[in-house]
Protein backbone atom coordinates (compact mmCIF):
# COMPACT_ATOMS: atom_id res chain seq x y z
CA UNK A 1 0.00 0.00 0.00
CA UNK A 2 2.90 2.37 0.77
CA UNK A 3 4.14 1.99 -2.79
CA UNK A 4 0.67 2.70 -4.15
CA UNK A 5 0.41 5.84 -2.03
CA UNK A 6 3.80 7.04 -3.26
CA UNK A 7 2.64 6.51 -6.84
CA UNK A 8 -0.39 8.70 -6.14
CA UNK A 9 1.89 11.43 -4.81
CA UNK A 10 4.38 11.30 -7.66
CA UNK A 11 2.83 14.04 -9.78
CA UNK A 12 2.83 16.39 -6.80
CA UNK A 13 6.49 15.67 -6.11
CA UNK A 14 7.32 16.45 -9.74
CA UNK A 15 5.30 19.64 -9.46
CA UNK A 16 7.36 20.72 -6.42
CA UNK A 17 10.56 20.07 -8.38
CA UNK A 18 9.29 21.98 -11.41
CA UNK A 19 8.17 24.99 -9.39
CA UNK A 20 11.47 25.15 -7.55
CA UNK A 21 13.30 24.93 -10.87
CA UNK A 22 11.13 27.76 -12.14
CA UNK A 23 12.01 29.90 -9.11
CA UNK A 24 15.71 29.17 -9.65
CA UNK A 25 15.37 30.33 -13.25
CA UNK A 26 13.75 33.53 -12.02
CA UNK A 27 16.65 34.07 -9.61
CA UNK A 28 19.27 33.60 -12.30
CA UNK A 29 17.44 36.12 -14.51
CA UNK A 30 16.43 38.48 -11.71
CA UNK A 31 17.55 41.60 -13.56
CA UNK A 32 15.97 40.70 -16.88
CA UNK A 33 13.17 38.19 -16.51
CA UNK A 34 9.60 39.29 -17.04
CA UNK A 35 6.34 37.53 -16.42
CA UNK A 36 5.94 36.99 -20.15
CA UNK A 37 9.30 35.23 -20.22
CA UNK A 38 8.18 32.81 -17.52
CA UNK A 39 4.97 32.09 -19.44
CA UNK A 40 6.96 31.46 -22.60
CA UNK A 41 8.99 28.78 -20.82
CA UNK A 42 5.85 26.70 -20.42
CA UNK A 43 4.80 27.12 -24.05
CA UNK A 44 8.24 26.81 -25.68
CA UNK A 45 9.38 23.17 -25.68
CA UNK A 46 13.05 24.05 -26.19
CA UNK A 47 13.07 26.10 -23.00
CA UNK A 48 11.67 23.16 -21.05
CA UNK A 49 14.83 21.08 -21.63
CA UNK A 50 16.81 22.58 -18.70
CA UNK A 51 13.80 22.09 -16.44
CA UNK A 52 13.43 18.48 -17.57
CA UNK A 53 17.09 17.94 -16.74
CA UNK A 54 16.69 19.57 -13.33
CA UNK A 55 13.60 17.47 -12.60
CA UNK A 56 15.45 14.30 -13.59
CA UNK A 57 18.47 15.11 -11.43
CA UNK A 58 16.35 16.05 -8.42
CA UNK A 59 14.24 12.90 -8.79
CA UNK A 60 17.35 10.70 -8.87
CA UNK A 61 18.88 12.47 -5.87
CA UNK A 62 15.62 12.16 -3.94
CA UNK A 63 15.63 8.43 -4.63
CA UNK A 64 19.10 8.16 -3.09
CA UNK A 65 17.79 9.37 0.28
CA UNK A 66 16.81 6.38 2.40
CA UNK A 67 13.21 6.95 3.66
CA UNK A 68 13.76 5.29 7.04
CA UNK A 69 17.12 6.89 7.72
CA UNK A 70 18.01 10.07 5.85
CA UNK A 71 14.48 11.37 5.25
CA UNK A 72 13.30 10.48 8.75
CA UNK A 73 16.29 12.31 10.24
CA UNK A 74 15.61 15.36 8.12
CA UNK A 75 11.97 15.40 9.22
CA UNK A 76 12.27 14.59 12.93
CA UNK A 77 15.77 16.04 13.50
CA UNK A 78 16.99 12.94 15.34
CA UNK A 79 19.97 10.78 14.47
CA UNK A 80 18.93 7.68 16.43
CA UNK A 81 15.37 6.42 16.62
CA UNK A 82 14.19 9.06 14.17
CA UNK A 83 10.87 7.45 13.24
CA UNK A 84 7.88 8.55 15.35
CA UNK A 85 7.06 4.89 15.93
CA UNK A 86 10.12 4.76 18.19
CA UNK A 87 8.15 6.88 20.68
CA UNK A 88 4.66 5.55 19.93
CA UNK A 89 3.84 4.20 23.40
CA UNK A 90 6.17 6.19 25.64
CA UNK A 91 5.21 9.63 24.34
CA UNK A 92 2.60 10.03 21.63
CA UNK A 93 0.00 7.55 22.91
CA UNK A 94 -0.44 9.45 26.18
CA UNK A 95 -0.58 12.85 24.46
CA UNK A 96 -3.60 11.98 22.28
CA UNK A 97 -7.01 12.02 24.04
CA UNK A 98 -8.49 9.70 21.39
CA UNK A 99 -6.37 6.76 22.57
CA UNK A 100 -7.25 4.40 25.42
CA UNK A 101 -3.89 2.90 26.50
CA UNK A 102 -5.62 -0.09 28.12
CA UNK A 103 -7.26 -1.07 24.83
CA UNK A 104 -3.96 -0.70 23.00
CA UNK A 105 -2.27 -2.96 25.55
CA UNK A 106 -5.05 -5.52 25.06
CA UNK A 107 -4.44 -5.43 21.31
CA UNK A 108 -0.73 -5.99 21.86
CA UNK A 109 -1.41 -8.81 24.31
CA UNK A 110 1.49 -8.00 26.61
CA UNK A 111 2.98 -5.00 28.43
CA UNK A 112 3.76 -2.20 26.05
CA UNK A 113 7.45 -1.95 25.13
CA UNK A 114 9.71 0.84 26.35
CA UNK A 115 12.81 0.32 24.22
CA UNK A 116 12.51 2.53 21.08
CA UNK A 117 13.24 -0.17 18.52
CA UNK A 118 10.68 -2.51 20.06
CA UNK A 119 8.14 0.31 20.22
CA UNK A 120 8.51 0.84 16.49
CA UNK A 121 8.24 -2.88 15.71
CA UNK A 122 5.09 -3.35 17.80
CA UNK A 123 3.54 -0.17 16.43
CA UNK A 124 4.20 -1.35 12.87
CA UNK A 125 2.40 -4.62 13.59
CA UNK A 126 -0.58 -2.66 14.83
CA UNK A 127 -0.40 -0.48 11.74
CA UNK A 128 -0.64 -3.52 9.47
CA UNK A 129 -4.00 -4.41 11.06
CA UNK A 130 -5.57 -1.04 10.16
CA UNK A 131 -3.47 0.15 7.20
CA UNK A 132 -6.46 0.16 4.84
CA UNK A 133 -8.75 2.18 7.11
CA UNK A 134 -9.57 5.47 5.30
CA UNK A 135 -8.29 7.78 8.10
CA UNK A 136 -4.99 5.86 8.21
CA UNK A 137 -4.66 5.88 4.43
CA UNK A 138 -5.20 9.64 4.23
CA UNK A 139 -2.72 10.64 6.93
CA UNK A 140 -0.20 8.10 5.61
CA UNK A 141 -0.40 9.61 2.15
CA UNK A 142 0.02 13.12 3.56
CA UNK A 143 3.05 11.99 5.56
CA UNK A 144 4.71 10.31 2.59
CA UNK A 145 4.17 13.39 0.43
CA UNK A 146 5.53 15.89 2.95
CA UNK A 147 8.39 13.55 3.92
CA UNK A 148 9.52 13.30 0.29
CA UNK A 149 9.09 17.04 -0.13
CA UNK A 150 11.27 17.57 2.97
CA UNK A 151 14.03 15.48 1.41
CA UNK A 152 13.76 17.49 -1.79
CA UNK A 153 13.74 20.79 0.10
CA UNK A 154 17.00 19.80 1.79
CA UNK A 155 18.54 18.93 -1.59
CA UNK A 156 17.31 22.24 -2.99
CA UNK A 157 19.22 24.10 -0.27
CA UNK A 158 22.45 22.37 -1.26
CA UNK A 159 22.26 22.20 -5.04
CA UNK A 160 19.85 24.96 -6.01
CA UNK A 161 21.27 27.23 -3.32
CA UNK A 162 24.78 26.73 -4.69
CA UNK A 163 23.53 27.30 -8.23
CA UNK A 164 21.94 30.54 -7.06
CA UNK A 165 25.27 31.88 -5.77
CA UNK A 166 26.98 31.06 -9.07
CA UNK A 167 24.26 32.39 -11.38
CA UNK A 168 22.34 35.10 -9.50
CA UNK A 169 23.08 38.66 -10.63
CA UNK A 170 24.10 39.72 -7.09
CA UNK A 171 25.02 38.27 -3.70
CA UNK A 172 21.95 39.92 -2.22
CA UNK A 173 19.64 38.09 -4.59
CA UNK A 174 21.45 34.81 -3.89
CA UNK A 175 21.10 35.29 -0.11
CA UNK A 176 17.40 36.09 -0.40
CA UNK A 177 16.94 32.97 -2.51
CA UNK A 178 18.86 30.87 0.03
CA UNK A 179 16.62 32.26 2.77
CA UNK A 180 13.59 31.20 0.75
CA UNK A 181 14.98 27.67 0.40
CA UNK A 182 15.68 27.45 4.13
CA UNK A 183 12.18 28.68 4.97
CA UNK A 184 10.68 26.16 2.56
CA UNK A 185 12.56 23.32 4.27
CA UNK A 186 11.57 24.43 7.78
CA UNK A 187 7.88 24.78 6.90
CA UNK A 188 7.64 21.47 5.04
CA UNK A 189 9.68 19.66 7.71
CA UNK A 190 7.28 20.86 10.38
CA UNK A 191 4.29 19.68 8.36
CA UNK A 192 5.87 16.27 7.74
CA UNK A 193 6.69 15.89 11.43
CA UNK A 194 3.10 16.58 12.41
CA UNK A 195 1.73 14.17 9.81
CA UNK A 196 4.17 11.47 10.95
CA UNK A 197 3.07 11.80 14.56
CA UNK A 198 -0.55 11.92 13.45
CA UNK A 199 -0.06 8.66 11.56
CA UNK A 200 1.27 6.98 14.71
CA UNK A 201 -1.56 8.20 16.92
CA UNK A 202 -4.29 7.55 14.33
CA UNK A 203 -3.18 3.93 14.09
CA UNK A 204 -3.27 3.56 17.88
CA UNK A 205 -6.67 5.25 18.07
CA UNK A 206 -8.13 2.94 15.42
CA UNK A 207 -6.66 -0.13 17.11
CA UNK A 208 -8.08 0.95 20.48
CA UNK A 209 -11.56 1.20 18.94
CA UNK A 210 -11.54 -2.29 17.45
CA UNK A 211 -13.46 -4.67 19.73
CA UNK A 212 -12.10 -8.13 20.37
CA UNK A 213 -8.95 -7.62 18.33
CA UNK A 214 -6.49 -10.49 18.27
CA UNK A 215 -3.48 -9.93 20.50
CA UNK A 216 -0.12 -9.54 18.84
CA UNK A 217 2.93 -11.37 20.05
CA UNK A 218 6.19 -9.54 20.32
CA UNK A 219 9.22 -11.15 18.70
Amino acid sequence: MAKSLKEQNRWQVWLFIFLNSLVLYGVTQADAVKFADLCSIVTDASKLIPFGLAIGIATVLNGLLDPNAAKARLVFLRWRGALPGHRAFSRYMHADPRIDPRQVEKAVGSPLPVEPTLQNRVWFRLYKTVENDPPVLQVHRDFLLTRDYTGLAFLFIIFYGAAGFFTAPSTKVALIYLGFLLLQYLVVRQAASRYGIRLVTTVLARVALKPGGRALRQA
